[in-house]
């Protein structure tokens, strides 16, 4: 089984979920989108997979810095370039369980995921 946990590693729900796989020794790759950059196809993966309104964080502060007329004319292609150019505004964190995908953490669904 293939484990990546994406996100920002200052991020408070990031650091309850990795606390969380460390704590039940589940192996696992940390991925800093922000400090390590994305991959566009991985990014593009995620876009098809879960919709760019999920993907996309629009209660952080990076979000609400934004110009009003980047906000205004959001949509699946500029929602791409959007995310690949402000890492930050991704929802995290992204768990991803080899083919499978899962934003932000919650305990229960963690521990149904690795049967802990």
């Amino acid at each position: 089984m293939t484990i990546r946990l994406y996100g920002i590693k200052n991020c408070d729900t990031v650091k309850k979920a990795r606390k969380w796989l460390d704590q039940q020794g589940i192996d696992y790759r940390f991925v800093d989108h922000r400090a390590d950059g994305l991959d566009p196809a991985e990014l593009q993966h995620w876009l098809e997979r879960l919709g760019w309104e999920q993907l996309l964080n629009k209660r952080g502060t990076t979000y609400r810095a934004l110009p009003d007329a980047d906000k205004a004319g959001l949509g699946p292609d500029t929602a791409a370039a959007l995310l690949q150019a402000h890492p930050a505004m991704i929802k995290r964190p992204l768990l991803v369980l080899d083919d499978e995908l899962h934003l932000g953490f919650k305990p229960e669904l963690y521990s149904r995921l690795f049967n802990k």
